[in-house]
């Protein structure tokens, strides 16, 4: 049974990376261009304030690297 799963379709990562590269280039280019757009929507978000503390108070505790 086992020999017939491997059958169906590829299920170690080498495998996978292989179908992975027969994707073409407009398919490569969605992907991209979706991708592109979920990031730009995280970067537009504000940094919390807790972050921004946060960091504030690291860089206070630091020694000049001068």
């Amino acid at each position: 049974m086992d020999d017939a799963r491997r059958e169906d379709g590829p299920r170690d990562a080498s495998s996978q990376r292989r179908v992975r590269a027969g994707l073409n280039d407009q398919t490569q280019r969605r992907i991209g261009n979706h991708l592109r757009a979920m990031y730009d929507a995280v970067l537009q978000q504000p940094v919390p304030d807790r972050f921004s503390d946060l960091i504030a108070r690291l860089d206070a505790s630091e020694p000049d690297k001068a």
